[in-house]
């Protein structure tokens, strides 16, 4: 699998002219990688993501899942968004089956599927639960499930645990690094919280202020498995406090150059 960003722009009409949103973007991911695109609010870091989903179209420049254009949403993406998007009508069960039955997959067929992905993210037990009866990391988990059960080639987040509470959202991080480990899945994973960024991520991406553009790549290169205690560690805050720095900087100055504009 080889994600392209190449040369991406994307403007949006406004009642006080052009919006420049995203500008110059490029970026890769790999088969495999855990990637993370890191920026403020403003930044178009959602606006990037639903590009690559075919949710919108860009301006200018390319999008390429293994040299094929997106043009539109396609079973070899899958998204999990903030908020979760389950059907509340629908059992745990249903609601994982549901991409599978709109590729038209047999009834026996969908049912092996999902119930083996309600297995890797440990909700086999909830499977005729609904929605209302799950916890805030449980709902994210069933939504994870559905996306990975129509095994797309990149599995798309965004901010998937921004709505969480602390505890839930250090739990779901471990359970994420602990299902790209055992699923080998690729992830492009946007999010604002730098410390979530440089946990989980192989590589990141920083994006500045509007218009988001690529300032900076850095390489998370941490030994050994990745643990809470392992934020407390020298090098994990050196990436930290570097990327925060770089952030507080681009935000200063698109501040400064709009009060000058």
């Amino acid at each position: 699998m080889h994600l392209e960003i190449a040369a991406l722009y994307k403007q949006f009409p406004t009642k006080r002219g052009t919006l420049m949103a995203l500008k110059d973007i490029n970026m890769h991911v790999e088969t495999g990688e855990l990637v993370c695109a890191v920026g403020a609010s403003g930044s178009g870091k959602s606006t990037l993501l639903r590009l690559v989903a075919g949710l919108d179209t860009p301006t200018s420049g390319r999008i390429t899942v293994d040299n094929a254009e997106v043009t539109g949403p396609g079973a070899d993406r899958g998204m999990v968004f903030q908020k979760n998007t389950l059907y509340p009508w629908m059992t745990v069960q249903k609601n994982v089956e549901f991409g599978l039955k709109l590729q038209g997959m047999s009834a026996k067929q969908r049912k092996e599927q999902a119930s083996e992905y309600l297995d890797v993210v440990g909700l086999t037990t909830f499977a005729s639960a609904l929605p209302k009866e799950l916890s805030g990391g449980m709902k994210q988990r069933v939504a994870i499930a559905r996306a990975l059960a129509c095994q797309p080639k990149i599995l798309l987040m965004d901010e998937p645990f921004g709505a969480l509470d602390v505890q839930t959202k250090e739990a779901m991080q471990l359970f994420l690094l602990d299902l790209w480990q055992r699923t080998h899945c690729t992830i492009l994973m946007i999010t604002h919280d730098v410390e979530e960024a440089v946990f989980l991520a192989q590589r990141i991406y920083v994006l500045t202020a509007r218009p988001g553009t690529i300032q900076q790549e850095f390489k998370v290169q941490l030994s050994g498995e990745r643990t809470y205690e392992m934020k407390r560690d020298a090098p994990f805050l050196a990436y930290k406090n570097q990327i925060i720095d770089l952030l507080r900087t681009t935000s200063s100055t698109t501040v400064q150059d709009s009060l000058h504009a």
